[in-house]
Formats: C-alpha cells, sequence, structure tokens
C-alpha cells in the first residue's frame, strides 16, 4: 500500500529495546515505514526541559499515527503523566486494550478472550488534585454527558463491528451515584440504539471477582477511566503479565499504539525485556493502516513462537531474550 509516515516515541527504560525489536519486525514484514523519531518523557525532560514537546504533539497531528514506548512517571512529584497530556493534547477518546489467551501460557484461568475499553480524558484519573493543608488533599472526579456518551458509541460500535454480543458497563454507581450514575445513564442510553447486542452492568469490586473466577462470561468491558487503567492490568495478569498486552489510544482520526506495561527500570540494558506487547501493538497499527495481511502474519508468527516456547523471555517462563525473541518471530514470517 505504498510507504506509511509514523511518529515513533521510543520512551524511556526498556522502551527503546522493546521498540526497537518492533521496528525491526515491521521491517522484516516488508511494510515501509517512514519513521518520525520524538522524545518523550525523562530523555526529553533532560534535552529540553518538558516532558511533552510542542513537536511531537504536532508531528502526531500531522502524521494521525504513533507507535509509543512505555514513558516514565514519577511517583508523587516531579512532572506530569505524558501519557495523560497526549492523550488530552490530541483527543485519544477511547483506549482500547484487547487481552487474549497466549499459546503455552494459559493457566487456571482457561481461554480469556476480552477487550477493555477505557475512557481516557476524564475522571478520577486525570489526576486534578489540590492540596487543602499539611494534612489534607482532595482529587476531582469529573464525568461528562459527553464524554460518556462517546465512549460507550466506541464500545459498542466496536461491538458490532468484531460481532459481538455484550457489552458490560464498569461502574460504582452504587455508591458515586452522581458521577458513575451518570455515566451508567449514558451507558444504557446508547445501548438502547443497539437492541442486538446486550448490555450488562456490573459493579466495579464484583467485576473483579468475575475475571478471577470466571473471566469467559464476559467479553467487551466499558470502563471509566480509573476503573479502566486498573482493570485492564488485572485483565492482562490472566493472560501471562504485563509484556504480552498491546493497546491503542484512539481519537478523531488519529491513533497512538502501545505497549500496555511501564518503563521497568529494574531491567533496563539487560537484553531481557519482552517484545512481545510492542510487537502486538505495532500488528494493530498495521491493521488500523490497512495492512492487514502483514498484520495477521506478524500476530500469527508472534503466537507460533509461544507454541514453540524455545525463544521466550524470563518473565513468561523462558530462558531467551529480546533478541533471541526478536529473531524468533522474524523467522517465522
Amino acid at each position: 500500500m505504498g510507504k506509511h509516515t509514523v511518529v515513533v516515541i521510543p520512551g524511556d527504560g526498556i522502551g527503546p529495546e522493546v521498540v526497537g525489536a518492533a521496528q525491526e519486525v515491521l521491517d522484516a514484514a516488508g511494510v515501509e515505514i517512514e519513521w518520525q523519531t520524538h522524545d518523550a518523557g525523562l530523555a526529553a525532560m533532560e534535552t529540553r526541559g518538558t516532558p511533552l514537546p510542542a513537536e511531537v504533539l504536532e508531528a502526531i497531528r500531522r502524521t494521525r499515527v504513533a507507535l509509543k514506548g512505555p514513558v516514565a512517571t514519577p511517583v508523587g512529584g516531579g512532572y506530569s503523566s505524558v501519557s495523560v497530556g497526549l492523550r488530552r493534547g490530541l483527543g485519544l477518546y477511547a483506549s482500547l486494550r484487547p487481552v487474549r489467551s497466549i499459546p503455552g501460557l494459559a493457566g487456571r484461568f482457561g481461554e480469556v478472550d476480552l477487550v477493555v475499553v477505557r475512557e481516557n480524558t476524564e475522571g478520577l484519573y486525570s489526576g486534578v488534585e489540590v492540596r487543602i493543608d499539611d494534612s489534607a488533599a482532595e482529587a476531582v472526579k469529573h464525568v461528562t454527558r459527553k464524554a460518556s456518551l462517546a465512549i460507550a458509541e466506541f464500545a459498542f460500535e466496536h461491538a458490532r463491528h468484531m460481532g459481538g454480543k455484550a457489552v458490560t458497563t464498569v461502574h460504582k454507581a452504587n455508591i458515586l451515584k452522581l458521577t458513575d450514575g451518570l455515566f451508567l445513564e449514558c451507558a444504557r442510553e446508547v445501548a438502547a440504539g443497539y437492541p442486538e447486542i446486550e448490555h450488562r452492568e456490573r459493579i466495579v469490586d464484583a467485576l473483579c471477582l468475575d475475571l478471577v473466577t470466571d473471566p469467559g462470561r464476559h467479553e467487551i468491558l466499558l470502563c471509566p477511566n480509573l476503573y479502566g487503567d486498573i482493570v485492564s492490568d488485572l485483565a492482562a495478569g490472566l493472560v501471562g503479565g504485563l509484556g504480552v498486552v498491546p493497546s491503542v489510544n484512539i481519537g478523531r482520526g488519529i491513533a497512538l499504539f502501545e505497549a500496555v506495561h511501564g518503563s521497568a527500570p529494574d531491567v533496563e540494558g539487560q537484553g531481557i525485556a519482552n517484545p512481545t506487547a510492542m510487537i502486538l501493538a505495532s500488528a494493530m497499527m498495521l491493521a488500523h493502516l490497512g495492512e492487514d495481511d502483514a498484520a495477521t502474519r506478524i500476530e500469527r508468527a508472534t503466537l507460533e513462537v509461544y507454541r514453540q516456547g524455545e525463544d521466550l523471555t524470563p518473565d513468561v517462563g523462558g530462558t531467551g531474550d529480546t533478541r533471541r525473541m526478536t529473531q524468533a518471530v522474524i523467522s517465522r514470517l
């Protein structure tokens, strides 16, 4: 389909290692990509004095697609989350995280095939906080009808497109009657327009119990921002961990693909980072770009590496490393 122009953000910690692995796989798949490399996070902070330079946002607005490595966010202080800044700055209102069983990694949870749809722009996760005095602080949970309707519409449209049968709205409206109540109200309103798709409702703590006792009972989870962040990590634990789950953040004509995991500074530079999530995220990116054949080949090659089980990284029980696993995927292309 010709050459594609894509912004790539290598990220922090293991980011450059796993992003580089994904780029090698994409190249081996025969897809022509012109990469526009931009720093964000610690690297940008050190050289530019800001974790998210304006030209990063401008570049993604031009190309409309980006591949992002994990970016570190200081705990408790420092600078604001780059991921949150990208979502806000680019209007990436929806996060889509498919969570599927990996051959050879299926444990006591059996076959898992879930999609977590997460509202990306508001709610408690937005980080709107105020320090009252030395003894107290407050956080604002801002929920709007506009954003809630948009993410509900996204979830039900995805279900329809994928032939899904049910969407479960995750909430805590029994306690947070106004904020989560509004989110749930909007989900019900949208669900009425999709009579062929069952709409279920589940309180978030009960849903977490479901996921570790009977994950097969749910298909597509529609979540407010903070719940979606927590639930997607829990779901990743059902299929082998954060190292194997990809994601995409979607806005109006813009898509940013990334792994679910963080920058993992504890294993940075050791060459043992699992590239699976980033490779699968890059395959999702190719499908978005219309390169369906290459996307399918990459996904199948990656799953075949797991079926063979000879070249896996230590986090999934193997004795291989990043380079060996990447080359194993490439050899199966």
